[in-house]
């Protein structure tokens, strides 16, 4: 069954929040819009989705998310112009990458117009709680769990699909300062590091508290074999810079296929910047800091954008990096985002305007 905006069910709230939001000072994902959009797997087909007040979840101690972690989630964001039009950047793959994640998790995956209408919708109806303040967004948070009940070790039979809207300021403010992990992992090969489920991240907080507690902000990632390959940054795909080529690892097994790194690959090729993508070793990253050919370091994905890395620990021995004029971080996050914003001509057609 295809269904459109229309198909959809609309309860809406009585009063709305929205006068209770300082939009002049939002944190990242802390508040929420007055509704969110829900839809059931149930008996092996989808139900009609419905948009509902925002409100918390019931279910069964017995649901099987609790037990066996079936999870998974996307970044998106929404953004007005100057004339408040309304533009999502590049949606469908974010749909893609969704599915994807949802097969690797046996979980039933969602069909597109299920996906794109209910967004539509939604949108639609809280607009206003979009920001318009510089740097400011709408994040959207699609997710899907197991909510079907029993203990056995299996697939569920029954799953939520939501939407949630969180209006935000910036994610990150300002560089960050990293350590190279040589003993814990975020994934491994035949893993499901690629999917963005749930327990990918559970997994990263406690090396990443360890890290904080040595007076870092993140943790980067190596590959799990022998630790000698960074692989992310954080929840991030990491981009470096030696000279004037710009460097990221591959994706694979382990990596995401981070929509923002994509992105910046072909820009970069476009503004003649040389980029490579292939495996980046701890001691090229290294020796590159001590003889000065580091020029740039810096994490990539939906929610920071671009994130700065102003410098590195390792093996008890931190490596500051220089203030670059020319930088290709702050040059790929102001095209990105005035893209995004629609402050510039979308060569790419990865802008997305939402129909009213």
């Amino acid at each position: 069954m295809s269904i459109s905006t229309k198909d959809i069910i609309v309860e809406k709230v009585k009063t709305s929040k929205i006068d209770q939001i300082d939009f002049d000072n939002l944190a990242f994902g802390s508040v929420f819009t007055d509704h969110m959009l829900v839809c059931t797997y149930k008996n092996g087909a989808w139900e009609t989705p419905k948009i509902t007040p925002y409100q918390p979840i019931t279910l069964d101690p017995s649901s099987k998310i609790f037990h066996y972690g079936q999870s998974i989630f996307e970044g998106m964001k929404a953004y007005k112009d100057k004339n408040n039009d309304v533009f999502l950047f590049r949606p469908l793959e974010n749909h893609k990458r969704f599915n994807i994640s949802a097969e690797r998790m046996c979980i039933p995956q969602i069909p597109e117009d299920y996906f794109m209408e209910g967004l539509i919708a939604l949108l639609n109806l809280e607009k206003d709680f979009i920001p318009t303040q510089d740097g400011s967004s709408l994040y959207i948070r699609p997710f899907m769990f197991a909510s079907g009940n029993g203990f056995h070790a299996s697939p569920a039979d029954e799953y939520k699909f939501i939407i949630a809207f969180a209006p935000s300021g910036a994610y990150f403010s300002g560089k960050v300062k990293v350590l190279i992990e040589e003993k814990y992992s975020r994934s491994a090969n035949g893993g499901v590091g690629y999917a963005k489920a749930g327990g990918n991240y559970a997994g990263q907080f406690y090396p990443t508290q360890l890290a904080v507690a040595k007076g870092y902000n993140q943790v980067i990632w190596t590959d799990d074999t022998n630790h000698e390959f960074i692989e992310e940054a954080g929840a991030m795909n990491i981009f470096v810079r030696i000279n004037d080529t710009l460097l990221t690892g591959p994706t694979s097994d382990r990596i995401l296929d981070g929509i923002t790194r994509k992105s910046i690959l072909e820009i970069a090729k476009d503004l003649g910047i040389k980029t490579e993508v292939r495996k980046i070793s701890v001691k090229e990253v290294v020796d590159a800091a001590k003889d000065g050919s580091l020029k740039e370091m810096f994490g990539a994905g939906t929610a920071a954008v671009i994130s700065p890395i102003a410098g590195f620990g390792f093996r008890d021995t931190d490596y500051d990096l220089p203030e670059v004029e020319n930088s290709y971080g702050l040059l790929l996050k102001k095209t990105i985002t005035d893209i995004q914003y629609n402050k510039s001509e979308d060569k790419y057609g990865w802008r997305v305007k939402v129909k009213a």
